[in-house]
């Protein structure tokens, strides 16, 4: 079983991976929020705990309260103190090869998806975590 983290603040992407998390029948806890700051916290506070920590995260990059570049600079400074590791993966409706340069500075993050991801890119991630 995989413990998710979804922080994302659109509707229709979260109706999707919601869908998508629940058929697949793997995943034991997820948390769907769109505060970074909230899920920060969280990551540090249980940064030791490996049975609490998740083991995937999907990432919108624009989100209020604290945006994803902003989320993603902050996680690189404690990310190696993580007990368990955590693979990222951004979503994003921007098609910028900029962002998608800039995303290639954070080791941690396993891939760049254009939204609206598909459901096999979905199945195709669900089994790597696996």
């Amino acid at each position: 079983m995989c413990r998710v983290i979804v922080l994302d603040d659109d509707k229709i992407q979260l109706f999707i991976i919601k869908k998508i998390l629940g058929k697949s029948g793997r995943f034991n806890d997820t948390l769907y929020t769109d505060d970074g700051k909230k899920v920060l916290d969280f990551l540090i506070k249980h940064i030791s705990e490996e049975a609490v920590l998740p083991q995937l995260l999907f990432l919108d990059l624009n989100m209020p309260i604290l945006n994803g570049w902003e989320f993603l600079n902050r996680l690189a400074l404690v990310y190696d103190d993580l007990k368990r590791p955590l693979a990222v993966y951004i979503l994003s409706s921007s098609i910028d090869p900029r962002d998608i340069k800039r995303s290639h500075k954070y080791n941690f993050i396993k891939s760049y998806l254009i939204k609206p991801v598909s459901v096999k890119t979905m199945e195709d991630i669900i089994k790597d975590v696996e």
